[in-house]
């Protein structure tokens, strides 16, 4: 009769538990950080029937807020340097294209003067960014 030995005994087995234990926590920390990584602003824009427009380069992202706060590419800026800061980013672009994406709650007047301002730096395209109406 052979007696085996605990302690040359090959284990033949995967232990599973700290697999399981690893994965859990990158699902903790991809579940915490996954909603952080979305780019731009919670602004609320007005639904339409339109189709979306394709974008060959970086898009740059002019942000109206609720309280008209102007946020230029994630910097806030006010409404007498729009001109100025506008000027700066597209110097030496030839295709000057600028997304609006101003909340629904906004005064009209207030996006149209946006509107004039960014003319006036010499962007040529000015798109509207909004959502699709729900049919």
């Amino acid at each position: 009769m052979k007696v085996f030995d605990k302690k040359k005994e090959v284990l033949s087995e995967i232990n599973i538990i700290p697999l399981v234990d690893v994965m859990l926590v990158l699902l903790i920390i991809f579940m915490i950080t996954a909603p952080m990584m979305q780019y731009g602003m919670k602004v609320d824009v007005p639904k339409v029937t339109t189709k979306p427009l394709e974008h060959k380069e970086e898009p740059q992202i002019l942000y109206i807020t609720k309280n008209q706060e102007l946020v230029l590419n994630e910097k806030k800026i006010g409404i007498s340097d729009l001109k100025q800061a506008l000027g700066l980013l597209f110097s030496g672009k030839a295709e000057k294209e600028l997304f609006l994406k101003a909340d629904k709650d906004v005064p009209y007047g207030f996006v149209v003067k946006c509107m004039g301002m960014i003319r006036e730096a010499g962007i040529n395209k000015i798109n509207i960014v909004t959502k699709p109406e729900e049919e």
